[in-house]
């Protein structure tokens, strides 16, 4: 249950993102439901590239995120926000990020919204706790 929570913020945090920069473009057919199963597409992709690369990215980087006390990593999410762009093109998802400063504000954008909505929701929490 709290992967489908966590897919779905995310969906909505990248509606968010792309109705608040326009460097985020979202292609969907013009009715609710393609759009919704677009994002949904989009929110599983940055999902496994967040699971599967973003540690390797984070280990590879941890003397530059310790040089930076921790900035670094706004880096490495806009990384993965980029590269869950490329996959969605290759994947033929209509989903593009338009440059690094578009894809920076937009993984903070992602982050903030998708880890309110957890919070409230409560996908965030553990086993309970």
């Amino acid at each position: 249950m709290n992967v489908i929570l966590r897919v779905i913020a995310t969906a909505i945090a990248v509606w968010v993102a792309a109705l608040l920069l326009p460097g985020i473009s979202v292609q969907t057919q013009d009715d609710t439901g393609s759009a919704a199963v677009t994002f949904l597409l989009i929110a599983v992709v940055i999902g496994l590239v967040n699971t599967i690369v973003k540690p390797i990215a984070q280990v590879l980087s941890g003397c530059f995120i310790i040089l930076t006390f921790g900035l670094f990593l706004l880096v490495v999410n806009a990384a993965m926000l980029m590269l869950s762009s490329w996959l969605c093109a290759q994947l033929g998802v209509g989903f593009a990020v338009d440059g690094w400063g578009t894809a920076l504000i937009g993984s903070i954008i992602v982050s903030v919204i998708s880890g309110l909505i957890n919070g409230i929701t409560g996908a965030g929490k553990q086993n309970g706790r």
